[in-house]
């Protein structure tokens, strides 16, 4: 059975950075693509950024240049590390395992503001 979980969440003040880690378990990392999600207050879950198990990545155009996907398969991790953060990424990030079907994590709260 695939476990994901996510780590690094926390509160930071505007421009600073945080890195979030996804551990997965019981499954092979390297099938997968990874991706990470965000849902904020009364808004839907969307689409961060992902990578490939082949390693080429997608980002959403609000956090293109700030936030960098990366993924070592020989620790079963995903990271997102997040640059210049802002009160509008504020939200619950999710991590995602996708092959045949999707998998997700508990979520981890990130909160930008002083």
């Amino acid at each position: 059975q695939v476990r994901l979980v996510e780590s690094g969440g926390g509160l930071v003040q505007p421009g600073g950075s945080l890195r979030l880690s996804c551990v997965l378990s019981g499954s092979i990392f390297t099938v997968y693509s990874m991706g990470w999600f965000r849902q904020g207050p009364g808004t839907q879950r969307d689409m961060v950024a992902v990578i490939t198990s082949e390693g080429n990545t997608r980002y959403a155009d609000s956090v293109r240049g700030r936030f960098t996907i990366s993924r070592d398969n020989s620790k079963n991790t995903a990271y997102l590390q997040m640059n210049n953060l802002k009160p509008n990424d504020t939200a619950v990030y999710y991590c995602r395992a996708s092959n045949w079907s999707h998998h997700w994590g508990q979520g981890t709260q990130v909160t930008v503001g002083s």
